[in-house]
């Protein structure tokens, strides 16, 4: 066993306590409006959402992460990004508490430097970068911190949705395994991309985010 691959299921666990079970990042609005509505439906969305935001957003940086370009300045274009305020905040509470438990359990150099520049007010720290840092500092190699990532986001998003259309557990069992293409493609389009692409998300994606702010009942953040 490769030294980094229990440290990485720890990473992805749905159990690591982010507050991912909170975020339905924008979902929730879909099931609002009745276009949510069942096992189908849902894979839907969820394909939408692997191929456009984790791939042009969350992937990307991830990737420039590992390319080099500097945390700080991610972090800027992260937050310019991200247009709807919960998913925005979504990601600085999740990263937040990611860069905590990492500063617990995965310390290093690399890591203590975006959380110096997080509370000196010159980063936000989001959640993709922080889960960057951590795993090149522990020597994941991309392709699998990338993978590791998206599949750990699409699982906790259909957990949510098991609770919130709801669905059986055996359906959320089928979205996972239908998603598994979504997050293949996604991997080899992150790989393509350029910095031009960073954040070229799909309005629907954005609005439905926006939308969900101003939603009379709801059951998550975002």
């Amino acid at each position: 066993m490769t030294s980094y691959q229990l440290a990485l299921q720890q990473l992805t666990d749905s159990a690591l306590p982010t507050g991912a079970f909170a975020h339905s990042l924008g979902f929730e609005s879909y099931i609002h409006r009745e276009l949510v509505r069942d096992e189908i439906t849902f894979g839907k969305w969820l394909g939408a959402f692997v191929g456009q935001q984790l791939t042009y957003s969350e992937g990307l940086a991830v990737r420039f992460l590992y390319e080099g370009v500097d945390v700080g300045l991610l972090d800027g274009v992260l937050s310019a990004q991200l247009l709807a305020r919960e998913v925005r905040e979504a990601s600085l509470k999740m990263g937040g508490r990611l860069l905590e438990i990492g500063g617990e359990v995965f310390p290093s150099a690399e890591l203590e430097e975006y959380r110096g520049l997080v509370r000196a007010g010159l980063a936000s720290g989001h959640q993709p970068l922080a889960f960057g840092v951590i795993a090149r500092s522990l020597g994941v190699p991309f392709e699998a911190a990338l993978s590791a990532y998206l599949f750990a986001t699409v699982t906790s998003l259909t957990q949510n949705a098991v609770r919130a259309i709801p669905l059986g557990q055996n359906a959320g069992q089928r979205v996972l395994r239908d998603a598994h293409d979504a997050v293949a493609a996604a991997i080899q389009d992150v790989a393509q991309l350029c910095w031009d692409d960073f954040g070229a998300v799909s309005p629907g994606l954005e609005i439905s985010q926006m939308r969900h702010e101003r939603q009379r009942a709801r059951m998550f953040m975002s």
